[in-house]
Formats: structure tokens, C-alpha cells, sequence
């Protein structure tokens, strides 16, 4: 076993190369020397059952480990308890695809912590996650809950680790660009503030959450308020540097699997990040 890399959606080359859908990609981004894809169901799921099958078959046929974000309009810290359950039918219909995808992770969004108080933020959620656990406790997928960017949005490391313990059935998705931004860049400099992350979440969750972490990875721009817009691994000045992130993972020999998230050039970027983590194997 070996780290993996991928792509979070079809990057502008994959269409520039004269490709059309989603079912191409895992052929392409075989050809490419990538090993992942996360299938963006951001702004809700809106392929049929059949063409979401057929992207699964052609992962499988690939050897492509896909997962897939659910949409962004979940709010598990909602205070409106309506809206607020409704996330769990949106996590049921994501499951529904993971499943027609073969996907092993849903990213899932925690919410926002901008009206209330990050305790209450904590409560609902862990509360949404408690009756969500109650449905989808006998499911094999990972359930991921993901760090998050903006300051006023419910996803520290910390927090989001909390609501792991909720039920086993959730695992961290650290987004190291969230991360850094949110707090105001120099978070992710060297090795070691990356050893820092995987250390806390083993020593939290267990070791076995650190060693196969679902990852995502992008330059992000920021301001006061955390993230701003995700950019390019070639835009020059932004950060994290994605350098000492894979020299450590290859040095401590963990095997996580690392989602590009940047900006159009999602799998040429991904592809970048796999030859600095092989070039540190050797």
C-alpha cells in the first residue's frame, strides 16, 4: 500500500484533451498515473442512476478508489431542526450514489458556527450526527466529516474530530488548504507542523484514522476571515507548500489518500503532488 492521488472533478485538461464525461475519467486519469477520484456532488446529485453506475463500473475496470462530496447545503448545526434533519436525508441520497459509484468515503460539511455559539454549533451537530448514526450504522462507506476554511464555519481539526466519537462510522477528511487558511497562513510550513495533524488525530481517534487519512489539497487565498478562493499549484505565493506533506507521509510510510481540489488544474496538480511523494520514496 502506498499513498494515493486524484483529482476532485474533471479538471479543464481532461476536457481540453477532447473528453466529454465523467465515465472517461478513470481511463484518463489511469493513463495519467493517478489513483483517485472524487466524484462533486457539491451542488446537489444530479446524475441518474444509470450514468452513476457506469462511472462506477469504469472505476472498477481502472482500479480508481473513488469517494464523493455530498452537497455543500448540508447544515448539521442547523438551528432550524427541519432544515436541520433534512441533511440526513441529503447524507441518505449521497449514500445512495457512494454506493452506485463504489465509493468508500462521503465528504460531508459540518456547518456554520456564525449566528451561534461554536458550543451550540457542536451540540446540534453531534445530535444530527447521533440520528444519522441510528440509520447508517450497518454501512460499509466511511462517513467523512471535513475540516473546513472560513473562521465562522463549524470545522476545526479539533472539532472535527470531536464529532468523530459521535459513532465509528465517521472519520476525519482533512483539508490541509482549509486548515491554513482559516488560520491565517504559516499553519503548514515544514514536516513537522504536518506530523502535528496526524499525530493528534492518531493519538484522538487511533492510530488506524491517521495511517489511511481521506485528504484533500489545495493552494488556497485567504483574508481575515479564513478562505477565500482556491487557486494553482502555478500561482505564485499562496500557500500551504505541498513539498513537506509528502516527504512526510513517505517518510513515516502512511498511506493516505490525497484529493486535489485547486482551481481547473485539479489532476495536473494531483499528478505534481504524486511525483514529489514518489520522488521522496526513492
Amino acid at each position: 500500500m502506498s499513498a494515493l492521488f486524484g483529482p476532485g472533478g474533471n479538471s479543464e485538461s481532461f476536457y481540453d484533451e477532447g473528453n466529454k464525461h465523467t465515465v472517461q475519467a478513470p481511463a484518463w486519469l489511469v493513463k495519467k498515473g493517478l489513483d483517485a477520484y472524487e466524484y462533486q456532488a457539491g451542488n446537489g446529485i444530479t446524475g441518474s442512476d444509470e450514468t452513476l453506475a457506469k462511472i462506477g463500473v469504469a472505476a472498477r475496470e481502472n482500479g480508481i478508489k473513488m469517494s464523493i462530496h455530498a452537497p455543500y447545503f448540508i447544515s448539521l448545526s442547523g438551528v432550524d431542526i427541519e432544515k436541520r434533519l433534512k441533511s440526513i436525508d441529503y447524507i441518505r441520497k449521497s449514500l445512495h450514489a457512494a454506493k452506485l459509484l463504489g465509493a468508500d468515503t462521503i465528504v460531508i460539511h459540518a456547518g456554520s458556527a456564525a449566528k451561534i455559539t461554536r458550543d451550540e454549533a457542536m451540540r446540534l451537530a453531534s445530535d444530527t450526527l447521533y440520528k444519522a448514526a441510528q440509520e447508517f450504522s450497518g454501512e460499509s462507506v466511511r462517513f467523512g466529516i471535513e475540516t473546513m476554511g472560513k473562521i465562522n464555519q463549524l470545522g476545526t481539526l479539533e472539532e472535527v474530530l470531536e464529532l468523530c466519537k459521535v459513532a465509528d462510522i465517521y472519520y476525519p477528511v482533512v483539508d490541509f488548504g482549509h486548515l491554513n487558511s482559516r488560520n491565517i497562513g504559516a499553519y503548514y510550513k515544514t514536516e513537522d507542523d504536518y506530523k502535528r495533524t496526524f499525530d493528534l488525530i492518531g493519538d484522538t481517534l487511533g492510530d488506524k484514522y491517521a495511517q489511511t487519512l481521506h485528504c484533500h489539497f489545495s493552494k488556497i487565498e485567504f483574508t481575515g476571515a479564513g478562505e477565500k478562493k482556491h487557486v494553482r499549484f502555478c500561482d505564485d505565493g499562496f500557500e500551504p507548500p505541498f513539498e513537506p506533506l509528502c516527504n512526510y507521509i513517505a517518510k513515516a510510510g502512511l498511506e493516505p489518500r490525497i484529493i486535489c481540489e485547486s482551481a481547473g488544474t485539479m489532476a495536473d496538480d494531483a499528478l505534481l503532488m504524486k511525483k514529489c511523494y514518489l520522488d521522496a520514496l526513492k
